[in-house]
C-alpha cells in the first residue's frame, strides 16, 4: 500500500538584523517582533496538518519559528544540521549593490562563477543535503506530515532540484518568502506534488542573509 505522506518546507520569520548584514550562519539573529508573528501564522497556517515530527536548522531564527508548531502538535523541535542555511564568504559584511564588500577589489574574485556559486557552498551541496534532511523527515513520518523550517537559499534550492531545473539562477524570482510553506507531497519515496503558500505574507526576495 502506498504511503503517502506531506513534508513541509518553512522558512523562518523576519530577523532583527538593525544592521543589515549578510547574517548567514553566524549567531546571534532572533527572530524580531514580527517575525514571531510570523511564526505564529505558520503555525496556525498547519493547525490541521497531521504533523508526526518538526524539524529545523540550529540556528536560533528557524527554532523560534518551529517552535510554535511544535507546541501545537504536542512535539519536540529535532534539531536537523542540514537545514543550516548555505555558507557565503561574505558573512557578517554588507554586500548591497554599491556599497559594502562588494567594492572592494580584493574581493571580485568571489564573483567569478556565479553558475556554482563561487562565493559560498555550491549549489549541487546544498541540494543534496536538503534532500537528506528531507527524506529523514519523511520517514519519520510515514504516511502522515513532518514540518522541516530551514532558510530561504538552502529551500529554493531543494525546490529546484526536485523540480529538474537548473540550480543557478537570479535571487530576485524565488518564490520563499519569510514564514512561507514549500510542501512537498511523497508517494512512498517519490515525490508528485510540490505546493506553495505564504502565510507569512509575501516579503522580498532579494533580502540578504536570510
Amino acid at each position: 500500500m502506498t504511503a503517502r505522506t506531506v513534508v513541509h518546507l518553512v522558512r523562518h520569520g523576519e530577523v532583527f538584523n538593525p544592521e543589515g548584514i549578510l547574517y548567514g550562519r553566524l549567531p546571534g539573529f532572533e527572530l524580531s517582533a514580527h517575525g514571531r508573528v510570523q511564526a505564529e501564522r505558520v503555525a496556525a497556517h498547519l493547525a490541521s496538518a497531521d504533523v508526526a515530527v518538526v524539524l529545523a536548522s540550529p540556528l536560533e531564527r528557524a527554532q523560534q519559528t518551529a517552535a510554535p508548531v511544535a507546541a501545537l502538535h504536542g512535539v519536540e523541535v529535532v534539531t536537523e544540521p542540514r537545514l543550516i542555511e548555505s555558507g557565503n564568504a561574505f558573512e557578517g559584511t554588507h554586500v548591497s549593490v554599491g556599497d559594502g564588500a562588494l567594492r572592494h577589489p580584493e574581493n571580485w574574485p568571489l564573483l567569478r562563477n556565479p553558475f556554482r556559486p563561487s562565493w559560498g557552498e555550491p549549489y549541487l551541496e546544498i541540494a543534496h543535503r536538503m534532500l537528506g534532511a528531507v527524506h529523514r523527515a519523511r520517514a519519520l513520518a510515514a504516511g502522515r506530515e513532518a514540518v522541516c523550517v530551514s532558510h530561504q537559499l538552502p529551500v529554493w534550492t531543494l525546490r529546484r532540484f526536485l523540480a529538474g531545473q537548473h540550480l543557478w539562477h537570479n535571487p530576485r524570482s524565488r518564490q520563499c518568502s519569510l514564514g512561507s510553506v514549500t510542501s512537498v507531497v511523497f508517494d512512498d519515496e517519490s515525490v508528485v506534488d510540490i505546493a506553495y503558500a505564504e502565510p507569512g505574507g509575501a516579503s522580498d526576495p532579494s533580502v540578504t542573509g536570510a
